[in-house]
């Protein structure tokens, strides 16, 4: 079973949408109603983005994050989700100059979520500037040079975009929801 964290991102209905639709089974609950003894229960977790810092977000999608890590469980972060997988693991951040609207990615590393260019839909305000020991980057495009990112030994990703806004993306969520 999936998890899907809603960290309040006007996108998440668009990703709520998208795995009904494939009829892909999971539980969609906000970050502050996820009870953190239950989570054994999924075998996967999608981290959305968000429209706010908060303390409480933060701490509840890092210890998500650990115990995907600890118990070999598949992850995906989206936008604030891969910023917050980063951060956790030894990564960091830096605040950009506002980036919306659709844009090419370069797949430099075939993995099992894609395997080709892409078009992605960006809406951030950050990006991760470095990744973790845990991480290679996979992706890249003009504005961002970690696009996607892949753990070096579990199936735990991130996108700096929003996948759930257009059909490449959406091939990759489906992708990931196989794993």
């Amino acid at each position: 079973m999936l998890l899907v964290v809603d960290n309040g991102s006007i996108y998440t209905k668009n990703l709520v949408n998208f795995l009904s639709e494939k009829k892909i089974k999971f539980i969609s609950q906000k970050f502050d109603e996820v009870n953190l003894s239950d989570i054994r229960q999924f075998n996967s977790f999608i981290l959305s983005g968000r429209r706010k810092n908060d303390r409480k977000i933060n701490a509840v999608n890092s210890k998500i994050i650990k115990y995907a890590v600890s118990e070999e469980k598949s992850l995906l972060g989206i936008c604030y989700g891969a910023e917050i997988l980063a951060l956790t693991l030894g990564g960091t951040i830096k605040k950009t100059s506002a980036i919306n609207g659709e844009q090419k990615i370069s797949v430099t590393t075939k993995n099992q979520i894609c395997q080709d260019d892409a078009v992605v839909f960006q809406s951030h305000n950050y990006e991760i500037s470095k990744l973790g020991n845990d991480f290679c980057n996979i992706a890249h495009s003009e504005t961002c040079k970690n696009e996607i990112f892949q753990h070096n030994n579990l199936d735990i990703f991130g996108t700096q975009f929003h996948p759930e806004m257009t059909k490449d993306g959406q091939e990759m969520i489906k992708k990931f929801t196989s794993l």
